[in-house]
């Protein structure tokens, strides 16, 4: 079978594999669509510490059951759509204790601590494998990285009626977006793109700012009536965006962060204390997340035709990427088609 492999920075190649064979309690699924991520990218450019080279990626699955083995669930049969939940839990560290297998120490996701999904079959627990129902395989590839988006409004806690601001709307921040306004809020996207911004109000941001171009400040302070923000999501992991988050949450807000900056943050640390924040990591998503995300998705509410930049061939992963490095603020989602 075909599978994408990243072998060293800027370079990757159409690998061949053996097909996989099942275990009892095993899934064999087909993959039709793959997303990359921005993961996957910074892996491309050399700059995600997290991976070792070669490595395939993909963990942003939209695929069909193809065989089920024996001990499977008769909840999941041949022929169903579905994606997977690509982490894993050691069920002993501290996170998994509390209940937060999410944050698992000894996490592996797919295609980043260990070998991805980007192939044509892949073989998985069942308690992976989740179906959704009336929804197609190719937008099945979107689901994952919205849970992110929407655990991170989970740890922030959001309630009705509460200001939320997001930094960075690419598919991450766009289902933090999606899932603050789901619960009542009043959100304020903030990115550096205007067609990014104008999708995130279509979605359900009440505001929009562009960073570039606009006095962030001074927009929050107008939109929130001088309070700030109740919430800030930080979507971006970049020096800027997370002290961004830190001045513009209001006073006891919670700021909850996504992204990994990749440099150090000088903060001034006094607005910690001044304003006794809350600070949060959010880190991939729970199950109920996923079920959150796919709830959204079967209403018929989800642009996703808008979330996807292009469908590729395995083949033109190459090319895809590296246009993707030239521009990274244009490209929500790129899929390759199996």
């Amino acid at each position: 079978m075909k599978a994408v492999q990243i072998t060293a920075p800027s370079v990757v190649e159409v690998i061949e594999k053996e097909k996989p064979c099942m275990k009892a309690g095993e899934v064999r699924v087909k993959m039709e669509y793959v997303g990359f991520c921005g993961s996957d990218l910074n892996t491309f450019l050399g700059r995600n510490p997290m991976v070792k080279l070669p490595v395939i990626p993909g963990h942003e699955v939209g695929a069909v059951i193809e065989a089920v083995s024996e001990g499977v669930p008769d909840t999941l049969k041949p022929g169903m759509a579905v994606t997977l939940n690509p982490y894993t839990n050691c069920g002993t560290c501290a996170s998994c204790r509390n209940g937060r297998v999410n944050a698992c120490e000894h996490n592996q996701t797919l295609g980043v601590q260990r070998d991805g999904v980007m192939t044509e079959y892949a073989v998985l627990p069942w308690q992976k494998v989740i179906p959704a129902a009336g929804i197609s395989a190719r937008d099945c590839a979107l689901i994952e990285p919205m849970s992110v988006g929407f655990h991170a409004v989970n740890r922030g806690a959001v309630q009705d009626g509460e200001y939320v601001m997001v930094i960075g709307c690419g598919m991450v921040g766009m289902g933090a977006v999606v899932r603050a306004a789901l619960r009542g809020a009043m959100v304020i996207a903030v990115d550096i793109d205007d067609e990014k911004l104008a999708l995130a109000k279509q979605v359900g941001a009440a505001y929009a700012i562009n960073s570039a171009t606009e006095d962030v400040h001074a927009r929050v302070q107008a939109i929130t009536n001088g309070f700030g923000a109740d919430v800030v999501i930080e979507a971006v992991g970049n020096p800027k965006t997370y002290v961004m988050a830190v001045e513009e949450v209001g006073f006891t807000g919670r700021v909850v962060c996504i992204g990994y900056a990749k440099s150090e943050v000088a903060f001034q640390t006094k607005l910690f204390v001044q304003k006794e924040l809350d600070i949060r990591g959010s880190r991939n998503a729970m199950p109920g997340d996923f079920r959150a995300v796919i709830s959204y998705m079967q209403s018929g509410k989800c642009p996703t035709e808008k979330f996807i930049s292009r469908v590729i061939t395995p083949e033109e992963s190459d090319k895809a990427l590296a246009q993707w490095a030239s521009l990274p603020g244009k490209i929500f989602r790129i899929l390759v088609k199996f």
